[in-house]
């Protein structure tokens, strides 16, 4: 621009470069082709081309050339042609001030015009491209309106309004020999449709010529195309032009730029000899008419192009938000070195409005001892496996030894004086089952006190009495479930409502279902069903069982009460017990001398009794 000022004296002073004090003739001087200036114009429609040189008022305007005695001459250099020729005006071509008119333009305007501003004493001149674009090079939407020279930029803030006025109107207006009429045509931002005058909404609306967007939102942003029309000397012109629309945060809304990340004074822990990148976001505002923007980092107040160091390095990324930017910058350290953790980096954002800035520093990482940790918690988690496996295969034996450590022998808490109560079936299979197997091994190997009515009950007593006062003193009832057990008014059916009423009221007495052959449920009577779904169930399973090993006696044992005391101890205490219990039913007979009307029968009970 400066050096454009200067040259541009020079040549109206008569002193431009190459000029001698002894020349009569000036030297012109040339400034090339401008290409800011080349024009666009579609074939059939009305256009002009302005002269650059007085495209900076403030070094020289028309007005003042023409009074210091300067003329503008306009040369055209066709396309296919050598040599300059003058322009010849005509009713289309004329000149209108700095302006050169083609009303209309025709594909053979196409080439470059030069416009010379010269005196007596200086002379400058300057060329221009000027290219008529045939209808099928121009760019078009579906149905809507041709244009040919790029679309000038409107922004609106939302909920905002703004009036909207087609470009270059007020230059056909001093051509027009009437008003000229505007018509507006709407693209779609994605170009997929377009909408003429009237829109249909309240939003939008053309007022003379202009068109007025009262409300701005997003789905009015998009293209507005506008065609221009005007009458001059009996003919009918026309040119059309686009404005590209889009909306920006209002002003209302902060335009101070902020900083998202980091957070001031954060530190990194890094290693040495190691990489490290440094990531800040920032928030910066856009501020019409003043678009500079900035997201940098510093290092001790230097700039990462100040630093002269190959190890640091800044990458930017931005993201655009209606012109607002959502900014990243990150700073790439290689090879950390020890000096770098006393530094001291600052991440700055800037725009028209104002500034922001936020440190980070870097501190030495500690080195955990991720060998041991992770041989720590490999082991750790190989005996968790291992004890999950254990207690999955042996978890009864677990129980069976923490019952022996730690259980309490029910025989110094209460006053029972059986352990064992076992109900069964009176026949010939449940019976030997009985009283081979179950009572052999629980007073032989495992040291209980069993009550088994046929055989621990005397001769002369009532049925019912003796049942309940037997179920009353054992700590436990074993009910061996098999398909003939407990039929209604059964002995066995009344020695499992009393079991199930004792523990129901709170007593001591706790029910174990031993299960001899499978049964259907349907076949239980009601009582049976219930406990089946509250009580544990051991099942016998034939020969597999029979070893004091297996898990049936193994369940069983973790359901019986806790013995501490050796086997010949249990076996004296069940002799004494019975011994005792004999004085005491003999005493009772004979100081009442009532004799019972009622027998024992093992099999039934009459069903007054149950």
């Amino acid at each position: 621009m400066a050096s454009f000022v200067l040259l541009f004296l020079l040549a109206l002073t008569g002193r431009a470069v190459g000029q001698t004090n002894d020349s009569t003739e000036p030297m012109c001087h040339d400034w090339g082709e401008s290409s800011e200036a080349a024009v666009l114009v579609l074939d059939g429609e009305a256009g002009w081309v302005s002269c650059p040189l007085f495209s900076h008022p403030a070094v020289y305007n028309y007005t003042t050339a023409q009074s210091a005695g300067h003329d503008l001459v306009w040369y055209r250099l066709l396309d296919g042609h050598d040599l300059e020729q003058p322009i010849p005006y005509s009713a289309r071509v004329s000149r209108e001030r700095e302006r050169l008119w083609l009303q209309p333009a025709v594909a053979n305007d196409t080439g470059q015009y030069i416009c010379m501003l010269r005196n007596k004493s200086s002379c400058s001149r300057i060329a221009v491209r000027l290219q008529v674009l045939q209808r099928d090079q121009a760019v078009q939407s579906a149905g809507c309106p041709q244009v040919a020279m790029a679309a000038t930029e409107e922004l609106i803030g939302f909920q905002q309004g703004k009036t909207l006025t087609c470009p270059n109107l007020q230059d056909a207006s001093k051509m027009a020999d009437s008003d000229p009429t505007v018509n507006w045509t709407y693209v779609k931002q994605d170009m997929s449709k377009c909408d003429p005058y009237p829109f249909w909404d309240i939003h939008r609306e053309q007022v003379g010529t202009r068109l007025r967007i009262y409300t701005m939102v997003s789905p009015y942003e998009g293209l507005y195309i506008c065609t221009v029309r005007y009458q001059r000397r009996g003919g009918s012109l026309s040119f059309t032009r686009s404005i590209k629309v889009s909306g920006i945060y209002p002003t209302t809304v902060s335009k101070d730029p902020t900083i998202l990340h980091p957070t001031n004074g954060k530190v990194f822990p890094v290693r040495t000899s190691s990489d490290i990148h440094l990531t800040c976001r920032g928030l910066l505002p856009f501020i019409i008419d003043k678009p500079e923007r900035e997201i940098w980092w510093t290092v001790d107040g230097k700039r990462v192009e100040q630093l002269n160091d190959g190890r640091f390095s800044q990458t930017n990324s931005t993201i655009d938000d209606h012109r607002d930017l959502k900014a990243e910058t990150i700073l790439n350290i290689r090879d950390v070195q020890s000096e770098d953790l006393q530094r001291n980096f600052t991440c700055s954002v800037r725009n028209a409005r104002g500034s922001m800035a936020r440190w980070v520093q870097l501190e030495e990482e500690v080195s955990l001892p991720s060998v041991e940790l992770g041989c720590g918690l490999g082991v750790t988690l190989v005996l968790m496996l291992l004890l999950f496996v254990v207690y999955h295969v042996f978890w009864l034996e677990l129980l069976l030894l923490y019952r022996s450590w730690f259980g309490t022998d029910e025989r110094h808490t209460d006053d029972k004086e059986f352990d064992v109560y076992i109900s069964y079936a009176r026949n010939s299979e449940e019976e030997q089952f009985v009283l081979s197997t179950l009572r052999g091994v629980l007073e032989n190997e495992l040291g209980y006190s069993v009550c088994i009515f046929d055989r621990d009950s005397l001769p002369g007593g009532t049925i019912t009495d003796e049942t309940l006062s037997f179920v009353a003193r054992s700590r436990r009832l074993l009910v061996v479930v098999s398909p003939g057990y407990a039929s209604q008014g059964s002995q066995a059916l009344l020695e499992l409502k009393a079991g199930i009423d004792s523990m129901a009221l709170g007593g001591h007495l706790r029910v174990i279902l031993v299960q001899y052959r499978p049964v259907q449920r349907q076949s239980l009577v009601r009582e049976l069903r219930r406990a089946r779904v509250a009580l544990a169930l051991v099942r016998w399973q034939g020969d597999k069982s029979k070893e004091l090993t297996s898990r049936f006696w193994k369940q069983l044992r973790l359901e019986l009460p806790v013995r501490r005391a050796g086997r010949e101890e249990q076996q004296g205490s069940g002799k004494e017990a019975a011994l005792m219990r004999l004085i005491s039913q003999n005493s009772t007979n004979s100081q009442t001398g009532l004799i019972s009307n009622t027998t024992k029968k093992p099999q039934n009970v009459p069903n007054s009794a149950a």
